[in-house]
This record gives structure tokens, sequence and C-alpha cells, in this order.
């Protein structure tokens, strides 16, 4: 892969780390806030619990994407990115450009995915 293309590629995940990290910082104060709001009744528990799992779902899938990130530009440092971990082919340019921090080349995506369903 080019420089200019790998150049291209860190803008995008560093840009989108930075929001991951604004995003859970965000929903953190979120949570101290409801932490301290005394609640009523039952109703306030209630919502305030639904809000909370929706909040650790959204954290969690967000830590993830934030590791893969981490993942993607240690591999641009060591120039291994952009390579499958299966197969060992380039990852396709397009693909990249929508999941800069695959790891997987759409064919072996495909199998992993049909794997991990059985």
């Amino acid at each position: 892969m080019q420089k200019s293309e790998l150049d291209y590629f860190k803008g995008i995940l560093v840009s989108r780390k930075e929001q991951i990290e604004k995003n859970l910082s965000g929903v953190q104060e979120e949570i101290s806030e409801l932490q301290k709001q005394e609640l009523n009744d039952e109703g306030d528990h209630a919502a305030a619990n639904s809000g909370s799992l929706i909040e650790s779902a959204i954290i969690s899938q967000q830590q993830k994407e934030l590791e893969e990130i981490d993942r993607a530009l240690t591999k641009i440092e060591n120039g291994e990115y952009g390579i499958c971990e299966m197969c060992e082919d380039p990852i396709g340019f397009q693909r990249l450009k929508v999941k800069p921090h695959a790891v997987y080349c759409i064919d072996c995506r495909e199998i992993v995915e049909k794997s991990n369903k059985e």
C-alpha cells in the first residue's frame, strides 16, 4: 500500500478514535449525573436502569471498536496494515474505506461469520 493511502486511512482511524473517546467520556458523565439524581418511584428506577443497560451496550461496542482501531494503527506503524489476517492477501481498498479497521478480506470475513453462526 502506498504511503498516501496509509496516511489517508491513518487520518480516518485517528479521527474515529477521537470521536469514540469523546463519546465514551460523555456517556460516563451522563451515568455520573444519573447516579446523583433522586429517583422518586419504581418507574424512575426502571427508566434509569433501562437507560443504563443501553448505555452499557453502547460503551461495550465502542470500546471494542476502539481496540480494533488501536490494532489497525499499530499495523500501520508496523507496515502490516491492509493485510488479511487469515489468508494474508491484501484487503481491498473499498473494504477498508467502509471499515478501515477491518482485519479480514471480504471472502475470509464471510468464512468467519459462517463459522461463528454454527
